[in-house]
């Protein structure tokens, strides 16, 4: 009797200690802040279509030009499945903010001389990283 009474209670402390070790990786998962100081958004679009394909596209200016944040960056944003997102990432030398739009070129042309990177994460989750070497 006290040996089945010792073994629920090791299983249940074997639970706790399993169940604290999930709730803490969850929670110390690494976010967007160690992005800080690199980037700043000056643009976001996002449709309203909440039972279909969810577009999202973000105009970032990079203070940091190292491409491989870029891509980092890019693919801890939010993705929806068999939505697209895409990420354009401009020069700091771009000072104002950007008004995107659902269609291609999804913003204005003038803009262009500026874009360093394209990002795009497509329905099926497969990202394309393209660094312009500007």
């Amino acid at each position: 009797m006290k040996r089945n009474k010792l073994i629920i209670y090791l299983i249940g402390v074997i639970v706790l200690v399993v169940l604290f070790q999930i709730v803490n990786s969850s929670f110390s998962q690494p976010g967007l802040e160690r992005f800080e100081g690199k980037y700043e958004e000056i643009g976001f679009y996002r449709n309203e279509n909440n039972t279909g394909p969810v577009l999202r596209i973000y105009a970032v200016r990079v203070l940091d030009t190292e491409s491989d944040w870029m891509k980092e960056y890019a693919d801890a944003l939010p993705h929806t499945k068999y939505g697209k997102t895409l990420v354009f990432f401009f020069s700091e030398k771009l000072s104002q903010p950007i008004e995107l739009s659902p269609t291609e070129p999804y913003f204005s042309t003038e803009y262009g001389e500026f874009l360093m990177a394209e990002y795009e994460k497509t329905p099926m989750g497969e990202s394309r990283f393209h660094y312009l070497n500007r």
